[in-house]
């Protein structure tokens, strides 16, 4: 704790530090130490198309802070055109979760969670995969990264590799940090929501039992489930069976954080609903709750439009950072 307060100190002093409601969120892993320098270093590498094969996709091409780390598409096409396959899921303390894809649960930390879009074929994103040499040059040749990872990470000699950049990358996404929405505001000050229609949907989201899979702080049970509506799985992408082989995983998808629903559609894994209302509709009620009607899904959709955090999706320490160096020779 010591040494986290020491850097949270150094980023004020950086003036790239988190919002101060993040300071108790923020995660330090042992193996990747979080540092000022780090997260300058990984929020200049999340912008940077040269991560891609061909210098056209950067991690924000698909994840727009404006959108809440998402890009309003049902998929995103690859840097070298192949079709995308699922849905661009929002950032919002995504350093919370533990598994980090719809449907991967073998993945350790948002390090490896990183080398999905740069190294993925199936499907492929941004394409490196047989060119991981000359991506990482582009890098450890430009005279600005040298100087920043020289400085983020002194102990491996200012190493410029596939490690150190995602261990950068991972190192800025653990300050996405959501916690700002009128629904926290309203619960820290022990108010209730903006309007009679929020504080029914919240109501409603505990009775129609949306609460079993959507729970706690990022309203995500953080596992995996048979969601589509009457269990019928679809034949094109049939989830978490394609990682594990198990025949009981077919259809089975993460349960996806609310934070920031409101600005974050398309929805479900693939893009299907285009509105958070369509999305509200194909869930199947818990049992023994009549089917949704209009009113219902009204009611929800306003209660998830509270958890829309504007401090979030606007503050400049997680956008397109300024293109001077910043650190200087």
């Amino acid at each position: 704790m010591r040494r986290l307060k020491a850097v949270l100190s150094l980023m004020l002093a950086a003036e790239i530090m988190v919002p101060s409601a993040m300071a108790a969120g923020l995660v330090d892993p042992a193996d990747n130490p979080i540092s000022a320098i780090k997260i300058a270093l990984g929020r200049r590498l999340f912008y940077d198309a040269d991560l891609s094969v061909n210098g056209t996709m950067s991690c924000a091409t698909c994840h727009e802070q404006k959108k809440g780390f998402t890009d309003g598409n049902q998929t995103h096409p690859a840097a070298t055109g192949e079709a995308g396959k699922r849905n661009v899921p929002g950032l919002a303390n995504v350093a919370s979760f533990q598994n980090l894809t719809w449907a991967d649960n073998h993945l350790k930390g948002l390090e490896q969670q990183a080398l999905i879009p740069i190294l993925g074929t199936a499907p492929v994103e941004m394409g490196v995969k047989g060119h991981e040499n000359d991506v990482v040059a582009r890098f450890a040749t430009d005279p600005c990264y040298v100087r920043l990872f020289a400085a983020a990470f002194p102990g491996r000699g200012g190493e410029v590799s596939l490690e150190t950049l995602t261990m950068a990358i991972a190192s800025f996404e653990r300050t996405l940090i959501s916690a700002n929405s009128p629904y926290d505001l309203a619960k820290r000050a022990g108010r209730s929501l903006p309007s009679a229609k929020a504080v029914a949907g919240e109501a409603l989201f505990e009775k129609a039992g949306c609460v079993s899979c959507h729970a706690g702080e990022n309203f995500s049970d953080d596992a995996f489930h048979m969601v589509q509506t009457g269990g019928v799985v679809e034949t094109r992408d049939e989830g978490l069976v394609a990682v594990t082989g198990n025949p009981e995983d077919r259809g089975l998808f993460r349960t996806p954080g609310l934070r920031n629903v409101a600005i974050t559609a398309p929805y479900w894994h693939d893009g299907s609903a285009p509105t958070l209302g369509q999305a509200i509709a194909k869930h199947d009620p818990a049992s023994g709750v009549p089917a949704l009607d209009d009113t219902a899904i009204a009611e929800l959709a306003a209660f998830l439009t509270t958890l829309t955090d504007r401090t979030f999706i606007t503050d400049k320490r997680f956008s397109l950072p300024p293109e001077a160096c910043p650190l200087k020779k």
